[in-house]
């Protein structure tokens, strides 16, 4: 009984002790999984909480703070009264009335019959929408050419398929007098023919790209086309700010070129076409023999949408399908109403001596810094990119939070690229008139 007793008052003492002190229980073999090695770090987790905990002017992070149309509004709130069926599960691959809608619309742009049920993918956004894409598609070992800048996701995502990112940038050209547009940010043909080898899987691109704001042109689009179906390679296109374009410039679907529909994956965002990013509705569109095995994806992870969402994106399609190429198109109101706001923020930069980067599509705009002398205090900082560190002290200092633009290149070209800052113009005028107050203030020595 003694023994009994021992051993019992024993463990009362070791349960006590772990109930205090969790974090010390550790398992003898790795914890984690390996495919999570040097993907933890977050730049918008990281930047996020910094703008937060300074309560700086949000110009950061990439969604409107002004309200979605009252048409889209209203659709959704008519799906959430619209009885129980629109609090139910809908169909697995796509809401039946959003998946047509999405056919329909997007058929006559492609110049190709889109099968609503095979070759449409409704996902958690288009961040799922890339997460399927990855995970069905690559294999351990493949290759995938990342043109950068790129968004932050598209390495990790690779990685943890077991795939291999290889790395293509958009330069600048090389020409007298000042680099002013993103259009004039090009993809050599040469490098990027130089980085296919016969485990190249896929090229990723992003049109209009995110950050730059470049509007790839169609003769640009054909040689990356040509590259594809040479080496019998996939695209990914990334097109989430396809209708947000400026100054005359013109988005193109790379599906729609010859021989492409039937290798390109085309990644689409309701949350920034009807800004309405918390909705977190996004769709793939491909060829069905491509789609099934997103499917597979799809189904043994999430399975399922929001239906009261996809539903209010449907009816907002149905209206974009009726009113399209009209003034009462949101499709042509937005871009008009972002292309005052980018004009907007432009002048302020400049009347400040930043050196503004003119986006032609997409929520952005980066600014070179590199005539901006800043003295740096935070020595915790002193080890990062210059303007990881710039970026932290116009928050911290100033009040006014931005993304450092290295964080879209891969380490070997990230260097190269450290002297300039990302800005969200997609806020209201007075997001925007705050942040040029803090802007004037700091350039006059206030």
């Amino acid at each position: 009984m003694g023994l009994i007793r021992n051993l019992a008052t024993n463990w009362t003492v070791i349960r006590q002790t772990l109930i205090r002190n969790p974090q010390k229980i550790i398992m003898a073999r790795q914890l984690h999984a390996s495919r999570t090695d040097g993907v933890d770090k977050n730049v918008w987790v990281e930047f996020t909480q910094l703008a937060a905990d300074y309560k700086a002017v949000n110009l950061g992070q990439g969604f409107p703070d002004f309200a979605p149309p009252k048409f889209i509004q209203d659709a959704f709130c008519k799906a959430v009264s619209g009885g129980p069926i629109m609090h139910q599960y809908t169909r697995a691959f796509g809401h039946p009335p959003l998946v047509r809608s999405l056919a329909k619309f997007f058929s006559r742009i492609v110049g190709h019959e889109i099968d609503p049920l095979e070759d449409i993918l409704v996902t958690v956004g288009a961040y799922q929408a890339l997460f399927c894409a990855f995970q069905a598609l690559v294999n351990e070992g493949d290759e995938v050419i990342i043109v950068e800048p790129f968004f932050d996701c598209y390495q990790p995502m690779v990685k943890m398929a077991g795939g291999k990112a290889v790395y293509v940038p958009l330069r600048p050209k090389a020409a007298s007098g000042a680099v002013l547009s993103s259009g004039d940010w090009v993809l050599s043909a040469e490098e990027l023919a130089s980085k296919f080898t016969p485990r190249t899987k896929a090229v990723v691109i992003n049109t209009p790209n995110n950050p730059i704001g470049k509007v790839y042109k169609t003769e640009e689009l054909q040689m990356i086309a040509d590259l594809c179906i040479k080496h019998d390679a996939l695209c990914i296109s990334d097109e989430v700010y396809e209708w947000l374009t400026y100054d005359g410039a013109q988005h193109v679907k790379i599906a729609s070129l010859p021989g492409m529909w039937e290798r390109t994956i085309t990644v689409g965002s309701a949350g920034k076409t009807f800004s309405a990013t918390g909705w977190k509705v996004g769709w793939a569109i491909s060829s069905g023999h491509i789609v099934k095995h997103m499917k597979t994806i799809h189904q043994n992870s999430v399975y399922h949408c929001a239906t009261a969402a996809q539903e209010a994106v449907a009816q907002g399609f149905e209206r974009e399908y009726e009113v399209f190429g009209t003034p009462e198109s949101y499709f042509q109101q937005l871009p008009a109403m972002l292309h005052l706001k980018r004009n907007k923020l432009a002048s302020c930069l400049e009347s400040v001596g930043l050196q503004p980067i003119m986006p032609q599509g997409g929520y952005f705009m980066i600014a070179d810094i590199s005539s901006v002398k800043v003295d740096y205090n935070d020595q915790s900082s002193v080890d990062e990119p210059n303007d990881f560190r710039f970026v932290k002290w116009l928050t911290k200092e100033k009040g006014l939070a931005t993304i450092p633009v290295s964080a879209f290149y891969s380490p070997e070209h990230s260097k190269e690229f450290d002297k300039y800052i990302r800005f969200c113009f997609v806020k209201e005028d007075s997001t925007l008139d705050a942040a040029e107050d803090i802007l004037r203030k700091w350039s006059q020595g206030q």
